[in-house]
């Protein structure tokens, strides 16, 4: 029973890991980090993403452009972007670490203490790749908040917005921070299986000594 608990808390974190990992690249690539709407123009719509802005018209759809230049971005973009692909980097390597910890995978199932340091780190892995995606996230909402509320700005200036990326961003971090305390739960709090063929040390030597009796009469 012990061993299908663990296994199941581990498939568990594992998957949403995985899926926040998943959500995390599609936030990253997405162009909706911020939403403009024109209160003079209704019929356009301009969002803003890492690496590109692009206009929302009902007659000619949507057209985006790429940034032309990293340095020339605001610091909250430029710094956004390295986390991010530092966040996909880790994420990545933490679904290969803890595949490999697994305890339904037959592979080194005698090695127990190999396996629970696999799923450690690939549930640190996990922890650090779900920061490196509410960090960057969090700090353009908190930007994008200073500037809607800035008195300096006249009211008739349009102001961004949140966008839907964002949103999809605070769900990927914290589907890979779950996902991260799951299988490091898994790993620490539950005991393994012994692989077949294997007893306690306990259990062994209490066996051993009702066979040494038992020789050392035949012996007499």
């Amino acid at each position: 029973m012990a061993f299908v608990f663990r296994t199941v808390a581990q498939l568990a974190g594992m998957s949403l890991s995985l899926l926040g990992w998943v959500l995390a690249c599609l936030t990253n690539y997405l162009p909706h980090w911020k939403n403009l709407n024109l209160d003079l123009n209704e019929m356009e719509n301009w969002t803003l993403g890492l690496w590109q802005a692009c206009v929302v018209q009902e007659e000619v759809g949507m057209q985006c452009k790429d940034f032309d230049s990293f340095l020339a971005l605001p610091m909250e973009l430029r710094v956004s972007r390295v986390l991010m692909f530092l966040s996909h980097g880790l994420g990545l390597l933490g679904l290969l670490v803890s595949g490999s910890g697994l305890d339904c995978l037959r592979v080194g199932e005698r090695q127990r203490e190999r396996k629970k340091r696999l799923l450690i780190l690939g549930g640190v892995l996990f922890w650090t790749a779900g920061v490196g995606v509410l960090v960057p996230v969090s700090w353009v909402a908190h930007v994008t908040v200073q500037e809607f509320w800035d008195e300096t700005l006249p009211e008739v200036v349009p102001r961004w917005e949140f966008g839907e990326a964002l949103f999809l961003g605070w769900f990927a971090g914290f589907c890979l921070l779950l996902g991260g305390c799951l299988v490091t739960w898994a790993a620490c709090c539950t005991q393994a299986p012994l692989a077949a063929g294997q007893y306690p040390a306990a259990e062994t030597q209490h066996l051993r000594h009702p066979l040494e009796m038992k020789n050392t009469r035949l012996t007499v």
